[in-house]
């Protein structure tokens, strides 16, 4: 016998919000992602402030799961190149599949425009995390300029999610290759 668990209402409007905007876009109308989660306009305004705050909470609560995705492991004993080259792989390999609309945190703030709109600070957030990521790295195999590469691993990784999530490129046999002459040229081995 299999108990299904029902999701409370700001669950299902967080589903439907990650869904929903993953697919459509950040500019989805409150009675689409009501309607989609099975909930009233009046209950989303009683669970949160607004549609902004809701998109700011959809991205935060996918945040870790995100970073989990693609990040390896701390402390997992390779290399800090094989570390970055992980992350890449997993790009390459998410964007293997029909679903792929490239990289959600990017598209929120390309989408939105306005830096200062409360799911663009969450994004912002999510992407200065992966260039840390990158940095770390960097520092820990020795780059020339670890700031610099952080900052062009971010912009092959924004680049190359964009062109994947939007059909105008495959990854595969290209981003492996770039990014290993980027750690080339700074020194990582």
């Amino acid at each position: 016998m299999t108990t299904e668990v029902k999701l409370s209402p700001r669950e299902r409007l967080l589903e439907a919000a990650a869904a929903l905007t993953y697919r459509a876009g950040v500019n989805i109308g409150v009675e689409a992602l009501c309607k989609a989660a099975g909930v009233s306009k009046r209950s989303m305004y009683q669970l949160f402030e607004s549609k902004d705050e809701l998109l700011a909470a959809s991205l935060k609560g996918r945040a870790a799961a995100y970073a989990a995705t693609l990040l390896p492991a701390p402390d997992d004993g390779r290399s800090p190149r094989e570390r970055i080259l992980h992350v890449f792989a997993q790009v390459e390999s998410q964007a293997g599949v029909p679903e792929f609309h490239g990289c959600r945190y990017l598209a929120a703030q390309v989408e939105l425009k306005d830096q200062s709109h409360p799911a663009s600070r969450v994004a912002r957030q999510v992407k200065e995390n992966l260039t840390a990521f990158f940095r770390t790295e960097a520092e820990k195999g020795k780059a020339v300029d670890p700031d610099l590469l952080a900052r062009q691993l971010s912009i092959v990784f924004d680049g190359a999610s964009a062109r994947a999530g939007i059909g105008a490129d495959s990854l595969t046999g290209i981003i492996t290759p770039t990014v290993a002459t980027l750690l080339d040229a700074a020194g990582v081995r």
